[in-house]
């Protein structure tokens, strides 16, 4: 596709603006439909959630559990967008597309660790709190 080309499929409207929220729709459909980690990501969303209101979490708390848990989800989108690549442009076995997909799952990983962690610092106290 040549620059002038692409320039015409870029041009700003109301239907273009729609069919991105569409498009990103399907994506996140698709991501929780084929990849079990967004369900386990989904369900510990829920359960922050509900710990969050049942241990009544301050605001700065409230906003770094739901940057995590952004980023998390937002990293298995983009794990998920890569491996689908890498299979499309590299359907057989090679060293190159392995590095590929795996560091894209250890970035998953990290931020997951990273939540889990942060959510321990959040959550611990106060759940010791209770049961003393």
């Amino acid at each position: 596709m040549d620059l002038e080309s692409r320039d015409k499929k870029k041009a700003f409207g109301f239907k273009r603006l729609f069919n991105s929220f569409k498009y990103a729709m399907e994506g996140l459909r698709y991501a929780f439909k084929k990849e079990q980690n967004m369900i386990i990501h989904a369900l510990v969303t829920v359960l922050v959630i509900v710990m969050g209101i049942l241990l009544q979490i301050s605001l700065m708390e409230w906003l770094i559990c739901f940057l995590l848990i952004g980023l998390v989800i937002g990293t298995e989108l983009i794990n998920t967008s890569i491996e689908a690549v890498v299979d499309l442009t590299c359907p057989e076995k090679n060293a190159l597309a392995k590095i590929a997909k795996d560091t894209a799952a250890a970035t998953v990983m990290v931020f997951a660790l990273t939540a889990f962690v942060t959510g321990a610092i959040i959550f611990l106290p106060k759940i010791l709190e209770l049961l003393k």
